[in-house]
């Protein structure tokens, strides 16, 4: 059967494309896709330890078995339920914080948290020209919009909107808006934190860094490991 793989990050520049076909055994499980993919591609085996692979656009366990056509994304360690008037965005252009201020504001919200990440102009030392992201667009929106469902179970709030920009950003450009509400600002506070920190393990999106020296291309940035979910037990006797 044949499986299409497709690449983000320091893995598409390893290779040198964004997508792949494979072609594996009937009912092999990600675990083999990872394993036939080193031999195919030995340039990406020390990196297969990090990454964790999604089937359209949720993560799987290494266990779990594909099937004929499959779209089987890999995702490097990442640098629902919500109003329909909310916004859960990946977008290429400029965020606008004002739209989304208005977005999540309500009559009943006493307190509204709004969280800027900008492009800074130096790293570990070094000085940098510029920011390049990129995302797996359409989970990066589901996933973003799960964060949101997780917050408004931990506080009571009473709205909450994300934007995240990709491509090329100059410095001081906000790449990243995260808008919470609540009637409270302790609640608004700690709600965006919160989602700030969840968006940066869960969602699909790269960081490079440009430098200012010119040496080489630049850097994409460490980040977390997403943590694949656990095949469920079978229960005693089934």
């Amino acid at each position: 059967m044949k499986v299409n793989i497709r690449l983000f990050a320091g893995l598409h520049d390893l290779l040198g494309k964004r997508d792949v076909v494979m072609e594996l055994a009937e009912g092999a499980t990600v675990l083999q896709l990872r394993e036939q993919l080193a031999k195919e591609y030995p340039i990406v085996t020390p990196y297969l330890t990090t990454l964790v692979c999604a089937v359209d656009e949720e993560y799987v366990p290494s266990e779990h078995r594909l099937q004929e056509g499959d779209e089987v994304a890999l995702i490097p360690p990442i640098s629902g339920g919500s109003s329909d008037a909310e916004l859960f965005e990946v977008t290429a252009e400029p965020l606008d914080s004002q739209r989304l201020v208005e977005a999540v504001r309500k009559d009943e919200s006493g307190a509204v948290a709004l969280f800027f990440g900008v492009a800074r102009n130096h790293s570990e030392g070094r000085r940098v020209r510029a920011l390049e992201y990129e995302a797996y667009a359409s989970m990066a929106e589901k996933k973003l919009r799960e964060v949101g469902d997780e917050v408004r179970a931990r506080w009571p709030i009473t709205g909450i909107g994300v934007l995240h920009r990709t491509g090329r950003l100059a410095i001081g450009e906000a790449s990243l808006l995260v808008a919470v509400s609540a009637a409270h600002r302790k609640e608004a506070f700690e709600a965006c934190h919160y989602a700030v920190d969840r968006i940066k393990e869960t969602v699909p999106i790269w960081k490079k860094e440009i430098w200012e020296d010119g040496e080489g291309e630049g850097a994409w940035v460490a980040g977390h490991p997403v943590e694949a979910p656990r095949p469920v037990s079978a229960e005693p006797g089934a």
